[in-house]
């Protein structure tokens, strides 16, 4: 059987971090968790655990998530974040694949949790995920703040039974400030890409969001928190762009 190193980024995680490390006992052979210097009592949750607790100042999430690789004992890795934890069925299909490892990475299902609701559809589910991999298959990258781990060319994938729980919203409250911050981030990795944000992309891009999110996918399915959540969708796109055209006009001033 393989050795699996868990490798989980935090910042003030207390609120799901004992689920995510609850879930990970008798499935990883070590823990490392690399913290942006946490002011709750993230620390203290891996301290019960018996974690190995690395602080870093925070690099931005691939680069956080890349630098957190580097840390890991073992050359297999679980990567997850500190709001998610492993479902039963994800946890039986990790270990039968510790016993027959024969892909470089695997993805899984992401369920999400919004509001005390799961999630099933929009762009919300299946939310797939490559968090299983050997190390230096591939690396993190992706435009901040959306990272996602991307195997190297020849690589080869496998797909894993059960989801991936994930708690990303307990209120209304937080997803609109993590719009705002979330907004901000992209338009800034957007405008150092050199990427520039038309009056088309401002009207036509947040639009087609939504008009995929609520019917192609079919978020009306998940009732009120379905059409929230597609809201939300055209609402972070348009920030998105408007901030991204306000960075190019302060730029030329």
């Amino acid at each position: 059987m393989i050795k699996l190193s868990a490798v989980i980024i935090t910042y003030n995680e207390e609120e799901h971090l004992e689920k995510c490390l609850s879930s990970l006992q008798n499935i990883a052979d070590e823990i490392v968790v690399v913290d942006s210097y946490s002011t709750d009592h993230t620390k203290q949750i891996c301290e019960r655990f018996g974690v190995r607790f690395i602080e870093q100042s925070f690099l931005g999430y691939k680069e956080q998530k890349n630098f957190a690789l580097i840390q890991a004992k073992y050359d297999y890795i679980l990567s997850l974040d500190g709001d998610e934890a492993l479902s039963e069925p994800l946890k039986k299909s990790i270990l039968e694949v510790k016993n027959n490892w024969d892909k470089d990475g695997y993805y899984c299902n992401r369920l999400n949790n919004y509001c005390g609701q799961w999630i099933k559809h929009s762009d919300w589910y299946p939310d797939r995920k490559l968090r299983l991999f050997k190390k230096n298959s591939g690396t993190w990258k992706g435009i901040n703040p959306h990272d996602c781990f991307t195997l190297k060319v020849g690589k080869k994938s496998g797909k894993l039974k059960g989801d991936l729980l994930h708690w990303i919203y307990r209120d209304y409250e937080e997803h609109n400030q993590k719009i705002e911050r979330f907004s901000s981030i992209a338009a800034q990795a957007y405008f150092d890409l050199g990427i520039k944000a038309s009056f088309f992309k401002i009207l036509w891009r947040p639009s087609w969001a939504f008009f995929k999110a609520y019917f192609l996918r079919r978020g009306f399915l998940d009732g009120f928190n379905g059409w929230v959540i597609c809201v939300q969708t055209y609402n972070v796109t348009f920030l998105k762009y408007i901030k991204l055209r306000e960075l190019w006009r302060e730029k030329k001033q």
